[in-house]
């Protein structure tokens, strides 16, 4: 862990990663917010669906700009390591999103909030916590088994 705090090249590369989870999480909340809102899905249907979707956004960003060096692996090889290292994150996830969101939405509720309904508040507060969790487990991860062909510092 210290390696990260102190290799310039190391920290680069997690603050692009911390951008494209950014994107990524823009793509996570919009598709979440749509699909409860608009088509009624329960948070866990939607944070599944809009999940899966990140994931392939911020695969094509880390694979083309935050590990540019990566690319000595096929594309398809890389994706399925990807996409296997994100579904682990959704078993991580999914029950962030199952427990956490009722204690919250009791609590907002309880608040009387007059600016923003207590789901909202809830749902999109749960999918924070989820997504700060979840990646850090992505990064770690991927850095070290999907990315694993660019020079690396051990942690």
């Amino acid at each position: 862990m210290t390696a990260l705090l102190t290799n310039r090249q190391e920290q680069v590369r997690f603050y692009k990663f911390m951008v494209v989870g950014a994107i990524g999480s823009l793509v996570d909340f919009s598709i979440m917010n749509l699909l409860t809102r608009l088509a009624g899905l329960s948070l866990t249907l939607a944070g599944t669906i809009s999940f899966v979707c990140a994931v392939i956004s911020n695969f094509l960003w880390n694979r083309y700009w935050t590990y540019p060096d990566s690319r000595s692996k096929p594309l398809a090889r890389q994706l399925v390591m990807f996409f296997g290292v994100n579904v682990a994150g959704v078993g991580i996830r999914i029950p962030i999103l199952h427990f956490v969101e009722p204690p919250l939405l009791k609590f907002f509720e309880g608040l009387k909030l007059s600016f923003a309904g207590p789901d909202l508040l809830a749902k999109n507060i749960t999918l924070a916590l989820a997504i700060g969790v979840v990646m850090l487990w992505n990064f770690f991860v991927n850095r070290y088994w999907t990315y694993n062909d660019v020079d690396k510092v051990a942690l």
